[in-house]
């Protein structure tokens, strides 16, 4: 370790810092704008200078590496002086009437060095328009850090630095107009915050912290958006969530986060949040009730139902969007007092397919690396997700190691953005996920791109393979799925030559009739690539929702109890922690209970966060099923479309926000959640509202838990590959699964020397059987959907926020060809008709498209757009179809 003395004292230093991160490790301030730990040293304000003895001249502290012997003066006279002559340059144009405030940071040092601000207000670029940003130019002080951070950390590029010299200005920037705009909402912005974050002087400010001010508690805890699990911390005023910013040391988002995690939290707050009991009277509408009788009134229906039919009669649905502790709970409750495994969760509509793949695979049904191997894998094949829009810190972390000179394959229909950034994009027709990865493995063998040590070692079936796939040349493949065969020889190439890769998928892949088999089509190339059980590889699913894999893994699924175990191999040790017998009659996944309910044999169900209806794809045959149920129990934070036409029973429940817990990420990485606000009104945890209800029914015993630590530690119990993941150990850093132990420290890539399912996995062997609904005359368009970046799902909670003001509604994306020929502008009213129902909504004319296919997301419920989507399945999970529906596209009348 170097020595190095500062200040006349001797410091033993690591070996690789700089000077001014050895200055903060021992509490020594030194002033510095243009310095963000999350970005590379830069130099540039000269305000973190010190004097180096034997140095002609100051160095910056940011710059200068640690060595040996090297004598450091911080705050000399000429140290002192320099500074303060920098300071004065900076506040000369600085603006005089601006009100100095300590909470800045530029502001922090004028008043540290009396310095007065002498520059006139108002000669600069001002934006207004933005719901989360506000922007002054005046107040730039050219330190770079929100061009850096865009650039750096988002890879977004909007901020950009416009001519030179003393002409120099800082603007944002659209690569549609190739210039400077005249709005912030008109640039490339993802308003992620980040600039507002970094910026020192106030000329970029976050709109919700100054507009509440500054938060009189912090809270750190995870997002409840998506499933790459960001921490974040929760800024609260009294029992108000006013602001929220990154967690600066989380292992996942490494001290960023997306326009959604930093400001999509109003619906805490928001004007039609529900937060008493309901029960809808015999005329239709809602009255108010206590727990007390909104329990009796379930207990009562809920009781005479299984007196009358049994437990096959009666479904529960566990929510993406709970903790592990209440989907824990939740299966428990169906299983010990309904007394049947008809029990599921929105997994079965997305993610279904991968576990069910990634099981017969490898044997685990889950992600096989870590988020961190994206920045050492040497190129990336995404196949059927968009990530910079879904998972956003995840897709710039993607797109930051692309720039940085890794490959990348891209297998999508449309043009996302990171196909910009790609080797090779393969634009396929929606449904021929299968046929393309069967001529990519083609390529790969028939070119001697196979890992020839590995695939002797660890796989099954490979002459089986060989034989299968030789009939898939790229010219058959490209011909179904619309592609250039040159371009899938490339894809092959690019992704067996990168070394180690990592695969990524979504609901593009999963959202099929074929959606485990193409999951399984991915699994293979990885296999033949030896890209499994080794950093930087894998085959790694993005969750869509914060706990959809946590939901699943908790038991939420008919066949399997908590840690995803079978219920043959499990229900026997479960049974003595539970002191229950377990069912072992074959339980109904959702799409089952579904069909059930159309033909009267299921009678109830009990939704916990999750809106059924406007959810579930072909939403006549859904409305059909649900108006025949006897009862329906809605449980969330909204009276959702579910509630609204078929709810009998409404139970508030809390936001994650007033709640502790645990959530699980898509990389296995179990988080703590943490309280930040009491419950709002009488809102309760969904915990709490599932052991309340279980007792009114008699089984107040076997769900005496008085906090979600309570019930982790029985999961932890009947979960052996979870065991020693207790709330101790992850109060700092959320642990990976398998930790069968408190000395296991986690898992961080699996399968690095065998699998579950023994020394070798198997090769799949896939048959191409396309999906029944196809174009023709009457409906020649070929309908995909997918999430957007500013709205979530079912738009419960984003959609009662300012994203609403970024992305007020959906939109139905046409080429510009297939719009010039049938007379649609952007923004006209279109009607789409598919063979299941209609919807209408804005056309967007978007390039990005491929003549003959559309695209809509399905996060407004006065669109509506799951009226559209077909009714067909996946054949192995019974996921549904969403990705292709047949439609025909006419102007709105």
């Amino acid at each position: 370790m170097p020595r190095v003395t500062i200040n006349g004292q001797e410091h033993d230093l690591p070996e690789g810092i700089t000077l001014l991160e050895a200055l903060r490790s021992l509490k020594i301030e030194v002033p510095t704008l243009c310095h963000d730990d999350r970005l590379k040293p830069f130099g540039g304000c000269r305000l973190c200078m010190v004097e180096v003895e034997g140095s002609a001249r100051l160095v910056s502290a940011c710059t200068t590496p640690v060595s040996e012997g090297l004598r450091v003066q911080t705050h000399s006279p000429m140290v002192e002086a320099e500074r303060r002559t920098n300071l004065k340059l900076l506040a000369q144009s600085y603006p005089a009437a601006e009100a100095l405030d300590e909470r800045i940071q530029f502001h922090r040092y004028l008043i540290q060095y009396g310095i007065k601000p002498g520059g006139i207000a108002g000669l600069e670029f001002k934006d207004d328009s933005h719901p989360y940003l506000k922007v002054d130019m005046d107040k730039c002080v050219y330190c770079y850090r929100c061009v850096r951070i865009c650039d750096e950390l988002q890879g977004q590029f909007v901020w950009r630095v416009w001519n030179r010299g003393e002409k120099s200005r800082v603007l944002p920037s659209s690569r549609e107009s190739d210039g400077q705009v005249r709005r912030l909402l008109d640039s490339d912005c993802v308003s992620c915050g980040a600039c507002a974050d970094t910026c020192p002087s106030g000329a970029i400010v976050d709109r919700l912290q100054a507009e509440h001010g500054v938060p009189t508690q912090w809270t750190r805890t995870t997002c409840p958006y998506c499933g790459t699990g960001c921490e974040m911390e929760l800024g609260t005023i009294g029992d108000q969530v006013v602001v929220a910013r990154p967690y600066a040391e989380a292992a996942v988002n490494k001290g960023h986060l997306c326009v959604k995690g930093r400001y999509a939290h109003a619906f805490v707050h928001a004007k039609d949040r529900v937060t008493k009991p309901m029960v809808r009277e015999t005329g239709g509408d809602w009255k108010e009730v206590s727990w007390d009788e909104a329990y009796d009134y379930i207990a009562k229906k809920l009781g005479g139902i299984l007196a009358e039919s049994g437990p096959q009669s009666v479904g529960v649905l566990g929510s993406a969007r709970a903790t592990n502790e209440e989907n824990y709970l939740a299966q428990k409750f169906c299983r010990v007092v309904v007394g049947g495994n008809n029990v599921d969760c929105c997994a079965r509509v997305c993610h279904g397919p991968t576990a069910a793949a990634l099981k017969q695979s490898f044997g685990t049904g889950a992600a096989t690396n870590s988020f961190n191997d994206i920045e050492i894998a040497g190129g990336f094949l995404i196949c059927g997700c968009n990530p910079t829009e879904n998972h956003p810190i995840v897709g710039a972390r993607i797109k930051q190691s692309v720039l940085a000179g890794a490959s990348l394959v891209v297998i999508d229909p449309r043009k996302t953005e990171l196909a910009r950034y790609a080797d090779v994009h393969l634009q396929i027709q929606p449904g021929t996920n299968v046929p393309t990865l069967n001529a990519i493995a083609h390529v790969i063998i028939a070119e001697g791109l196979v890992d020839r040590a590995f695939v002797e070692a660890r796989t099954d079936a490979y002459d089986e393979l060989v034989e299968t796939v030789a009939e898939w040349t790229p010219e058959r493949a490209g011909e179904i799925a619309g592609v250039d065969p040159v371009d899938i020889r490339r894809a092959a190439r690019v992704y067996a030559r990168s070394g180690s890769a990592m695969i990524f998928h979504g609901l593009g892949t999963t959202e099929h009739r074929q959606g485990t088999e193409g999951v399984r089509g991915l699994a293979n190339l990885a296999l033949l690539t030896g890209n499994v059980g080794k950093p930087g590889s894998g085959e790694n699913p993005l969750r869509g929702q914060n706990n959809v894999q946590g939901s699943a893994h908790m038991g939420c699924e008919p066949s399997n109890l908590a840690g995803y175990t079978p219920i043959a191999q499990s229900a026997d040790f479960v049974e003595q922690v539970w002191g229950r017998p377990v069912p072992r009659e074959k339980g109904l996944n959702w799409m089952e209970m579904l069909d059930a309910a159309g033909t009267g044999s299921l009678r109830a169900l009990w939704a916990i966060g999750y809106d059924v209806y406007f959810s579930n794809p072909n939403a006549e045959r859904t409305r059909e099923s649900l108006r025949k149920l006897d009862l329906v129990i809605v449980q969330d934070l909204f009276l959702n479309e579910t509630a609204k036409e078929f709810g009998h029973v409404f139970l508030p429940a809390s936001s994650s926000y007033e709640k502790d817990g645990t959530f699980m990420n898509s990389e296995r990485r179990v988080q703590r959640i943490r309280q930040a606000i009491p419950p709002v009104g009488d809102s309760k945890p969904d915990w709490r509202i599932i052991c309340e209800l279980a007792a009114r029914m008699g089984f107040a015993k076997d769900f005496a838990f008085d906090s979600p630590k309570e019930i982790w530690n029985e999961v932890r119990k009947v979960w052996k590959a979870g065991a020693g993941i207790s709330y101790e150990r992850i109060e700092s850093v959320g642990l990976q699964w398998p930790c069968t132990s408190e000395e296991d420290p986690g898992t961080t890539i699996l399968h690095r020397e065998k699998f579950p399912l023994g020394p070798r996995a198997p090769f799949a062997l896939l048959e191409y059987r396309p999906t029944p609904e196809t174009t023709d005359k009457e409906f020649p368009f070929l309908l995909n959907t997918g999430r957007t970046l500013f709205q979530f799902n079912a738009g419960t909670m984003t959609g009662r926020t300012g994203n609403s003001l970024l992305r007020p509604t959906d939109t139905l994306d046409i080429s510009p060809a297939d719009a010039s020929r049938l007379g649609i502008e952007d923004g006209q009213m279109v009607t789409m008709t598919s063979r299941y129902g209609a919807a209408t909504l804005p056309a967007r004319v978007d390039d990005r498209i491929r003549k003959g296919e559309l695209f809509t997301t399905f996060h407004d419920p006065r669109v509506f757009a799951n009226r559209v989507t077909s009714p067909h399945r996946d054949e192995a999970t019974q996921a549904a179809e969403y990705k292709v529906t047949a439609v025909r596209l006419e102007k709105a009348r």
